[in-house]
């Protein structure tokens, strides 16, 4: 059996990577300290409870499995948090990273799969990110991303550790056959406080920005569907494993799309701080991402609500 060490595998998208990986032939080990994931969500391999921080249980952790690849999910990810809390990023994502790599350098597991963040970036208005952007973070959340990342290379060069370093704004969407899904508490994440409000579990659903040069006054928000994200972890661990070097990739080219019908079959969710909000992802090489919902203004009623990725077509069902 081919172990793969899944840090954070009890979490949002570690649980959907592991299925991924046991539908690829291996068998992942999720490493997860549970304050944000899951036991529940564990489904797919063995479990591991332990913290990024304690060398100790890493080092047993990596002699019981011998895994072949790191996979490294594991992080605190609030931004607001982060901005407040800036200590806490550094201690868990970089203290605890560079205390999971020398675990993983010592035991002989040289390939890395690192799940970074596209706010490594910082703000580049009007600009299409690529590889190539200059990384500005603006907060200690991209900043321990970006840190990481760092560490990465310089282990690269020092002891031959081969990594694959994806990045991406924000994540949407679920397992289509329903065994693992989304949930946070609390829930920050924009398409479950969507369905929230459908549902009438809350008053409205807040988006926060009507003046931006876009023709609704909304944002442009940049997605990837959770499985299409997990799809392509796998093929960067097959990347290594087919003896390439290491590599960045990064998600999304910030295009718009507007597509809302209304036949007043839905229901109506109140939205408050702005009239419509839609949009859409490429992802680069892979697959096209968009999401579509039209919940007030001129078109109040819901009928159409999708969420269609490649070959993901989730519905409302696999995103409650």
């Amino acid at each position: 059996m081919t172990h793969i060490l899944v840090t954070g595998g009890a979490g949002y998208i570690g649980s959907h990577a592991c299925k991924a990986l046991r539908a690829a032939g291996f068998v992942p080990v999720t490493y997860d300290n549970l304050v944000t994931g899951w036991e529940d969500a564990v489904k797919f391999g063995p479990f591991e409870k332990g913290d990024l921080n304690d060398r100790a249980r890493l080092d047993e952790v990596f002699a019981t499995y011998e895994p072949v690849a790191v996979m490294h999910f594991a992080a605190l990810s609030q931004v607001g948090e982060a901005m407040s809390e800036p200590g806490r990023y550094w201690s868990n994502n970089v203290g605890g990273s560079l205390t999971l790599i020398e675990a993983a350098v010592a035991a002989g597991c040289l390939d890395f799969v690192f799940s970074s963040t596209c706010a490594t970036y910082g703000e580049h208005d009007n600009v299409v990110l690529d590889e190539s952007t200059p990384q500005h973070p603006l907060n200690a959340y991209g900043a321990s991303k970006r840190a990481v990342e760092d560490i990465l290379r310089d282990f690269g060069a020092s002891h031959g550790l081969r990594s694959v370093i994806f990045r991406y704004f924000n994540v949407a969407g679920a397992d289509p056959e329903a065994e693992v899904g989304e949930f946070h508490r609390p829930e920050t994440h924009l398409v479950p406080l969507v369905l929230d409000a459908i549902d009438g579990k809350r008053d409205a659903l807040t988006i926060f920005g009507t003046d931006y040069d876009t023709p609704d006054g909304t944002c442009v928000r940049d997605y990837v569907h959770v499985c299409d994200l997990v799809d392509a972890h796998v093929l960067g661990l097959k990347w290594l494993q087919d003896g390439k070097d290491s590599q960045d990739f990064q998600s999304g080219d910030g295009h718009r799309v507007f597509r809302a019908r209304s036949d007043g079959q839905g229901r109506r969710s109140d939205q408050q701080a702005c009239s419509s909000y839609r949009w859409s992802t490429p992802w680069r090489g892979l697959h096209q991402t968009s999401f579509w919902f039209c919940s007030c203004g001129d078109n109040p009623w819901l009928d159409t609500f999708a969420f269609r990725s490649g070959d993901h077509d989730c519905g409302r069902m696999a995103l409650a």
